[in-house]
């Protein structure tokens, strides 16, 4: 484990930089309450921390009651070090977010027994934050293309409708549908149904900006959010989002593709569902008009490139 020792005194300083050591921990010092914070708040946050009760400049229990403070980051174990050993000071202690107590002068070999124990609830720890964050993944993204779920886009679309009213600014949308698809289902089988989704969701995530958004919003539609993008920009995107889909695969034996595009802009107080609304017709539009092609509501100018389809 990284561990801090914040210890005033030198020889009880060296003395746990020794036994820690030897015990295989990598350990980093302070002499002071100041130095302490600093490390605690460093890149590279230590895993463990044993703190003196009275140090210069910020003592042991202020730093756990500050440190506890901030939920965000990962938790560090805090053993408490100190003369006082009444009851009333170990509540004291634990009430301010100490995890372990210990009496100084201390016992090498108890101190090693609290670090054991230390480890195995951090580890615990660890597992519990990964599979939170495994469990929070599951429920935002679709499991077959690993972009946003339909749940997860529409949420997205509503936060950057309510910033762009609040900052002024026009919010775009791309609802993309593939041409054909079901051809490639009967045909070639699911599994190759399943390739090619994958295939465009990869393209598609490349082809945005980092903060633009892109979700499968139902079997072959994708709904691409576009933050700070007027009518024209939206309308523009959307066609080279389209021509880099329709790239033929440097693997012959991939199906190639087309997509229709609808694209709606929100400029002002737009609701969510007429944006979507406004977009799926443009969508329909684009199917009606002959496929793999862009249809905006503002713009009905856009470039329609014709690719032959296997």
């Amino acid at each position: 484990m990284r561990i801090l020792v914040a210890e005033d005194e030198t020889v009880q300083r060296r003395l746990l930089e020794r036994l820690l050591t030897g015990w295989g921990h990598e350990v980093h010092l302070a002499t002071d309450g100041q130095q302490a914070w600093s490390v605690l708040h460093g890149e590279n946050r230590p895993d463990l921390a044993i703190l003196d009760w009275i140090m210069p400049g910020m003592d042991g229990m202020r730093i756990c009651r500050e440190l506890r403070k901030d939920a965000t980051r990962s938790y560090i174990y805090i053993v408490l070090l100190t003369a006082r050993d009444s009851k009333q000071d170990l509540v004291e202690a634990m009430e301010a977010g100490v995890d372990e107590y210990l009496a100084k002068p201390f016992d090498a070999q108890e101190l090693k027994a609290r670090l054991i124990a230390a480890k195995r609830i951090l580890d615990l720890q660890k597992q519990l934050v990964s599979a939170n964050r495994t469990l929070q993944f599951q429920a935002t993204h679709d499991s077959l293309t690993g972009l946003f779920n339909r749940g997860a886009i529409v949420g997205i679309l509503q936060n950057e409708l309510t910033r762009g009213q609040r900052e002024g600014k026009s919010v775009s949308v791309i609802l993309v549908d593939l041409d054909h698809f079901k051809r490639i289902n009967d045909t070639q089988g699911h599994a190759a149904g399943d390739a090619v989704l994958r295939r465009v969701a990869e393209r598609m995530q490349s082809s945005v900006r980092s903060y633009d958004s892109v979700g499968r919003y139902g079997g072959e539609e994708f709904l691409i959010v576009l933050p700070g993008c007027s009518s024209r920009m939206g309308t523009e995107r959307a066609e080279q989002i389209r021509l880099t889909l329709c790239e033929p695969s440097p693997h012959s034996t991939e199906s190639r593709i087309t997509v229709s595009m609808g694209v709606a802009s929100a400029e002002g107080r737009t609701k969510m569902e007429e944006l979507l609304s406004i977009a799926d017709a443009e969508l329909y539009r684009a199917k009606r008009n002959g496929r793999n092609r862009v249809e905006s509501s503002h713009d009905t100018h856009c470039a329609t490139v014709i690719l032959p389809t296997q």
